[in-house]
């Protein structure tokens, strides 16, 4: 036999006994001898609630076996089952002073590609606004540097200093995690901010996971909230296709500003990853049913790329740099983003007040282009704003903000019961202030638009004064 199997080190499989210290000794092994591990079809793997992870450096596949995970009165919140990391523990030294914005080469002396995650702890960003307001986190940006020294896409920050370097090398050999129906059963904790990571948690670049499934049950009318089953940071290259993941109850609790906030609860993460792309997944639950939470969350990553999936929304919350979404559908919390590069909808549906929500939490910046082609708009309300933001200047949020400087909208249907409606690129984001403070936003280049149907008509802006040095393109 060419494979460890859970059973050779006591797994039972029956849905009842704890297969978990099976499973860590079968991947121990696994690991100690490069060998892959396969589960058996037909299995039931019960997975208890004690912290345990297992430790996975190899191929593994989960295809025909079932695994039920206990969420109830954890020991530990915190611990992931597995945790899918690089065969090299330690990181790498590379020296770098600082960066600027654009910058496309460094210096890589070790010949090898590089995921590298650079910091400024003197630098505060993402300083939040609103019900869930917090300080900032410090200055951040991480990218893929090839064995010549050059970068797969450019520098987002400027980094006037940098006070912290990590880089590991990127695995040449991909691994596949393929298959597998896992069922959590929900917790029952306190609706507060204490998110569980019980997941499948992936730090290491070039991972494929194939086939996997994601069930909840036992949820109640309250619960903390879940940071993920599968949680992707700190790699590159993850490659997620043909998956089927499930949308948690939204639950509320008493936020930083202390009103009453609904928390997000995610069972797809995503943070600090480059080039994580996700095809032909989708969701167990509604998109369009209001109790459960967008399923997907992301922060500070790069390239990413959703094809053919259909989720309830997709967010940048703390930033992407470059993203596609291609033949993809969204649902009630629609399409959400800040961040820096390009950002390309192609062919997609979505629902929404807007069709593209610039989070106003985070200042509703886009610092680089937006393109859409050939996509479906479904309004919510009256609104018939393509672009929504709220940013009166009045608020620093650790960068300057953007609109998008570039926008190209070639080709989308408004699906409406009032195809007569006024549309609007962008709406009045000054609102009732009127005027706008120290912060203001910088204003777009230019706005192309043609092929634009079910409107009465096309403005750039809800409010004329807001964009009056924009170049603005229009042909119905």
């Amino acid at each position: 036999m060419d494979y460890i199997t859970y059973e050779a080190y006591g797994a039972v499989g029956d849905g009842v006994a704890n297969d978990m210290p099976a499973i860590i000794a079968a991947h121990k092994a696994a690991n100690d001898t490069g060998r892959p591990v396969k589960a058996r079809k037909g299995a039931h793997y019960f997975i208890a609630n004690k912290a345990a992870s297992a430790v996975i450096h190899t191929d593994t596949d989960w295809t025909g076996a079932r695994f039920t995970i206990d969420d109830r009165d954890l020991d530990n919140v915190r611990v992931p089952i597995f945790s899918v990391s690089e065969d090299e523990s330690e990181p790498m030294n590379l020296a770098l002073e600082s960066l600027v914005h654009g910058q496309t080469q460094i210096d890589n002396p070790t010949g090898r590609e590089l995921y590298v995650a650079v910091f400024n702890d003197d630098h505060l960003d993402y300083i939040r606004k609103g019900a869930n307001e917090n300080k900032g986190t410090a200055r951040r940006d991480c990218f893929i540097v090839r064995p010549d020294g050059s970068l797969t896409s450019p520098v987002s920050f400027d980094f006037e200093k940098i006070t912290r370097v990590f880089a590991k090398p990127v695995a040449e050999k991909p691994l596949v995690l393929r298959g597998g129906e896992f069922t959590t059963i929900a917790n029952c904790c306190e609706s507060r901010y204490n998110y569980h990571s019980r997941n499948i948690s992936i730090t290491r670049s070039r991972v494929e996971v194939d086939g996997l499934k994601h069930y909840i049950t036992g949820e109640l009318d309250h619960g903390a909230p879940y940071s993920g089953f599968l949680s992707i940071s700190d790699c590159a290259y993850t490659d997620v296709h043909d998956c089927l993941f499930t949308g948690h109850k939204i639950y509320d609790t008493i936020g930083a500003a202390g009103v009453r906030v609904s928390m997000g609860s995610y069972d797809i993460s995503i943070g600090s990853a480059i080039s994580a792309a996700f095809r032909r997944c989708s969701q167990t639950t509604d998109i369009l049913d209001r109790g459960y939470w967008g399923l997907i969350g992301s922060n500070f990553c790069r390239d990413l790329l959703f094809e053919d999936c259909v989720f309830s929304r997709f967010d940048a919350h703390m930033g992407v740099t470059n993203c596609t979404l291609r033949r993809c559908k969204l649902g009630w919390q629609c399409l959400n983003a800040i961040g820096f590069g390009e950002f390309l909808i192609e062919e997609t549906e979505a629902l929404g007040h807007s069709f593209v929500n610039l989070r106003g939490d985070y200042g509703c910046t886009w610092c680089g282009s937006f393109t859409i082609r050939n996509s479906i708009w479904r309004p919510m309300g009256d609104s018939r704003y393509i672009f929504r933001a709220y940013n009166d200047g009045s608020h620093d949020f650790g960068y300057d903000c953007y609109l998008p400087q570039n926008i190209v909208i070639d080709g989308l249907r408004v699906e409406s019961d009032k195809p007569q409606s006024q549309a609007y690129v962008f709406n009045d984001f000054v609102g009732k202030a009127g005027i706008e403070g120290e912060y203001a936003m910088k204003r777009p280049i230019s706005v192309s638009a043609r092929g634009i149907t079910g409107i009465g008509g096309l403005k750039l802006c809800e409010n004329d004064k807001l964009m009056s040095e924009t170049k603005f393109t229009y042909t119905d």
